[in-house]
């Protein structure tokens, strides 16, 4: 990997491992979770980064995609909270996710975490997705839960957030060998429900699919603020201006901007998450978060 870029992916790696640190502490009862959010993404931009994606703070059932409205007045109460967090330098993204718990569901957290340890100590040059799935399996299924079956890990690539390879939370056939230089984000889910996320009923974070022409002024003007974010996802509360979210339905429905719905456990059990960013080196992965 050239030198410049590797210091930008290490950068940003060490920003988001600052940010998470606070982010921990911010997450408390009564807390608000725009206030959260916003103050998050706030020290990213103060530390010289910017938000990858939008802050996803994630309550009790859903797993991921969740991020503060507007006028968001929610609180923290007995929650199981994951906040997932990305910071980007120059399009060179670190990705992290943490599981704060204030719903006395200790184990479960345990579950996600300890799984994401256990699939570090095997990534190196050589090995199968498969195999770092199939640790990350029987780990969550040894504190007694499932993992998120149809959540993976990914790729990570300059201002693509999620790309190939897939790094899967369970037993597959046939996976990809890692490569050195690749950099991934392994994030196991750990579930006491069925292990199977569903789309919710509402989208908050949302990313450039395809630019086309456009004929009203609002939508013009409302694309060319989503175009500042390179493709990477942004939320519905950093846009502004006139008839926000009556231009954001047009440019979905025109296939220029895409939603991502909030994904809830079908069954409704509580989800943990842990989540890191690695650099495949030539004898193992140097972790940037």
């Amino acid at each position: 990997m050239d030198p410049e870029i590797l210091e930008k992916y290490r950068k940003a790696g060490v920003i988001l491992k600052e940010v998470r640190e606070n982010a921990v502490s911010k997450v408390k009862k009564g807390a608000k979770l725009l206030d959260v959010a916003n103050a998050i993404e706030a020290e990213i931009v103060e530390k010289g980064g910017k938000p990858a994606f939008p802050v996803n703070i994630s309550i009790n059932q859903e797993a991921a995609h969740d991020t503060p409205g507007l006028d968001d007045v929610r609180e923290f109460g007995d929650d199981m909270v994951k906040v997932d967090i990305g910071v980007h330098i120059d399009g060179y993204i670190a990705d992290t996710a943490v599981t704060v718990d204030l719903s006395g569901n200790p184990d479960l957290v345990k579950a996600s975490r300890s799984a994401l340890e256990q699939a570090i100590k095997i990534v190196k040059p050589g090995v199968n997705t498969s195999e770092i799935g199939a640790v990350i399996e029987e780990t969550i299924e040894g504190f007694g839960f499932k993992p998120v079956y149809n959540l993976t890990g990914h790729g990570l690539e300059r201002y693509v957030q999620h790309s190939e390879p897939a790094i899967p939370n369970k037993r597959i056939g046939q996976g990809v060998t890692l490569e050195a230089g690749q950099v991934i984000a392994i994030e196991p889910f750990a579930t006491n429900g069925i292990g199977i996320v569903v789309e919710g009923p509402f989208i908050e974070i949302f990313s450039l699919l395809k630019v086309k022409p456009v004929r009203m002024p609002h939508e013009r003007e409302l694309l060319k603020q989503i175009l500042e974010y390179n493709g990477l996802p942004f939320a519905r509360r950093w846009l502004t201006g006139k008839f926000v979210d009556r231009s954001l339905t047009s440019l979905m429905r025109q296939g220029i901007v895409h939603g991502y719905p909030v994904l809830v456990e079908h069954q409704h059990g509580l989800v943990s998450q842990a989540e890191h960013t690695m650099i495949i080196t030539e004898d193992g992965c140097e972790l940037t978060t």
